[in-house]
């Protein structure tokens, strides 16, 4: 099933449960995909689709931590529920380990042995990585793995 039909089932299953929030957020999110569909010119592929998917969680993890910096928990708490909701249409998250594991064996098929090198290798590891762990988060462990 593809990105959009999930979202018309969880849209109308919303509309039955009347649950405002999580609509809201189905129609947000099925709109971006809709209008990336509309611009590309043809269906989504699942990777484009999770590129979107990504764009958009990543918008509220920067509004969300705009919040916190502002003392607005108000405002906070509700980008959190949104951020809940679109984690259900994510792939399951890498964990610490699993991304080092991953970084390491970049940096052996690159043949990285330091900071100057971390293009090659954050450019083995984006792909595999992409839409199952943040980007900042891999940036920083393939910087501190090279620091070595």
């Amino acid at each position: 099933m593809s990105l959009l039909e999930t979202l018309n089932a969880d849209m109308k299953q919303a509309m039955k449960d009347k649950n405002k929030e999580a609509l809201s957020v189905i129609r947000m999110v099925k709109s971006t995909v809709m209008n990336e569909q509309i611009s590309l010119g043809h269906d989504l592929t699942p990777e484009e689709e999770l590129t979107v998917l990504s764009r958009e969680v990543k918008q509220r993890q920067d509004s969300l931590s705009e919040f916190e910096k502002g003392g607005r928990e108000d405002l906070a708490a509700g980008i959190r529920s949104e951020l809940t909701i679109l984690a259900k249409y994510l792939p399951a998250q890498l964990t610490e380990e699993e991304i080092v594991a991953i970084v390491a064996a970049a940096i052996e098929q690159t043949g990285a042995t330091g900071p100057k090198d971390m293009g090659k290798v954050m450019g083995v590891v984006t792909p595999q990585v992409k839409g199952k762990a943040d980007g900042k988060v891999v940036a920083d462990l393939v910087k501190a793995t090279l620091a070595q």
